[in-house]
């Protein structure tokens, strides 16, 4: 990799199929759910760093600032750039963009989210460097992963030809929103799609400039924080709030402006406590995350997250998720693990200090 290529991490969201674990003072980039004794924000770092050593530029929110510096002691405190309040990933990678715009006009950015687990950065690193160089030629490139199984959680990526003069890399011929069961299997057994994961690698300015065909004005209040960081606290609350697969990437591709390059890396968004038992534990087995003292099981398979001293007993039950925070306690099984969100928004409504 050449010094021209920077790694942006976004680290915002606060997780709301992980309650009671991940809160919005207290979001699942900065827990380690991996038991590797580093968190999902410096797992990231630790993975991308070989391939950008120092350039690093992280967004978090004002709230977050504090912990993400405590957690990032490598990282100049003037590169973790902080948003007034939340307004969806174009605007958190747009400011990170008009900022190496003006830095480094020959950088080369590319956007990972804090809160992702991969299990092989060798082949994820390999697939960035195929990355950069696709997107020297001005494409906006994003990697797709290899589908491991039909899943209706995630968008996917349609593979067209491969790019002449790029092996490895493919034009993107559709992105497809979140499938049916029965599309998914589909999709799957084709083999021409891949889970669109929203890692995106670019220049600065083809970014801002392909944001600024369908959402001129908000391109150009970008560049204008980062001519002068002084008008943030008055202009962000005026960014749309759009995540950068509908501001830039759908129309893009439509253009024929993006290009994918697929892998298999082991990727998992870590979206609700099912996908983290899945990561963590064998099945039929019984896993914890935390202090394993605090778990007393007797024919059950799951996962348990004991905090603090009180102890839990799991009996004859099985895929279930027991979370204890000490303020909060979450009973539900896998498969329904996607049901939290709903139990979150309700408790916004009545109680919204404990989330």
């Amino acid at each position: 990799m050449s010094d021209t290529f920077w790694a942006v991490v976004p680290a915002g969201g606060a997780g709301t199929r992980l309650w009671p674990l991940s809160r919005a003072g207290a979001p699942k980039f900065l827990h380690d759910l991996t038991g590797s004794g580093r968190t999902l924000l410096q797992e990231t770092v630790d993975r991308l760093a070989p391939l950008a050593a120092d350039r690093f530029l992280v967004v978090t929110g004002q709230a977050h600032l504090a912990a993400v510096t405590a957690q990032l002691p490598e990282i100049d405190p003037t590169r973790i750039l902080a948003e007034p309040s939340p307004r969806d990933s174009m605007a958190a990678i747009g400011l990170a963009a008009a900022v190496l715009e003006r830095r480094d006009p020959e950088a080369v950015l590319g956007a990972f989210a804090a809160d992702h687990v991969i299990t092989d950065p060798d082949t994820f690193r390999d697939r960035v460097r195929v990355a950069v160089e696709v997107a020297r030629a001005d494409w906006l490139v994003t990697l797709g992963i290899e589908p491991t199984y039909a899943a209706t959680g995630f968008g996917y990526l349609l593979l067209g030809d491969e790019l002449p003069g790029h092996p490895g890399a493919h034009a993107a011929a559709a992105f497809v929103e979140k499938p049916s069961a029965e599309v998914a299997a589909d999709y799957l057994a084709s083999g021409r799609y891949r889970w669109n994961a929203g890692m995106f690698v670019a220049r600065p300015t083809v970014l801002l400039d392909l944001l600024a065909v369908h959402h001129a004005e908000f391109a150009a209040a970008l560049r204008g924080i980062a001519a002068d960081p002084a008008t943030l606290p008055e202009v962000w609350p005026t960014l749309p709030r759009i995540a950068i697969d509908h501001a830039v990437a759908e129309p893009a591709g439509e253009a024929g402006r993006v290009a994918v390059v697929p892998g298999s890396f082991g990727w998992d968004d870590i979206g609700d406590f099912a996908s983290l038992a899945s990561i963590l534990g064998a099945p039929d087995t019984l896993t914890v995350v935390g202090n394993p003292a605090r778990v007393r099981a007797i024919d059950a398979t799951g996962l348990v997250v004991p905090h603090g001293d009180r102890t839990i007993a799991v009996i004859g039950l099985d895929d279930v998720v027991v979370v204890d925070t000490g303020d909060a306690l979450l009973v539900t099984t896998t498969a329904r693990a996607q049901d939290v969100k709903a139990i979150v928004a309700g408790l916004r409504e009545s109680d919204p200090g404990i989330t």
